[in-house]
């Protein structure tokens, strides 16, 4: 839990010159991801403590995508109206990188594999390992939210909407906590980006 956690810590302590660089922005990601995968393999049962077991899915089914409907569907008015009335712009996502993949590719295929690798990283292994720690649920889904909200490609990426995943991680947190069952978050994820990235797109297309 400490590896991403000093990982982010270290990116946005570095020069600006390294902070732009693609790779050097994945790095608390990859950091994760490798903390991830040492937890998983001393510990085990790694199915059973995130929550992916088979009888969750018809549970994380009904919750992801409801959940993943409201907030897309509250996320899209804040782009397309809040954001303009308060100065701000969202015409640069059509050249972010996710703009620039096919959309057949985009929805649902690779948008559902961000999305289990987001939720695997920050709501399955941080999120659990805060609890782990005894750490109050307010600050563990807080603290999960800030850091998914700060991901230094996030950031690069959707520049002044990051802010927006604050909420969204909080609620997918929330979500994982009441159920513990990752299939929610994921569905909820991936629900939420399909509805932004689709009904975004196609106003700027």
């Amino acid at each position: 839990m400490l590896l991403p956690l000093t990982a982010t810590i270290l990116f946005y302590s570095s020069p600006t010159t390294f902070q732009q660089h693609s790779l050097f922005q994945f790095f608390p990601q990859a950091c994760a991801y490798a903390a991830f995968f040492a937890w998983s393999t001393i510990n085990g049962r790694t199915a059973q403590r995130l929550g992916l077991t088979s009888r969750l899915i018809p549970q994380g089914l009904r919750w992801g995508i409801l959940t993943g409907l409201a907030l897309g569907l509250i996320n899209t008015l804040v782009i397309l109206y809040l954001v303009p009335y308060w100065g701000g712009d969202y015409r640069f996502l059509a050249d972010t990188p996710h703009a620039r993949i096919p959309q057949l590719i985009m929805v649902p295929w690779f948008i559902l594999f961000i999305a289990t690798m987001v939720e695997l990283n920050f709501r399955g292994f941080i999120l659990g390992r805060l609890l782990a720690l005894k750490l109050p649920v307010p600050i563990a889904v807080s603290m999960s939210a800030l850091l998914f909200a700060f991901d230094p490609f996030l950031v690069a990426t959707f520049q002044h909407l990051h802010w927006i995943a604050v909420w969204d991680g909080l609620v997918w947190g929330v979500l994982w906590v009441m159920l513990r069952n990752l299939y929610a978050t994921i569905a909820a994820h991936a629900v939420e980006v399909i509805v932004l990235y689709s009904v975004i797109r196609a106003i700027l297309a």
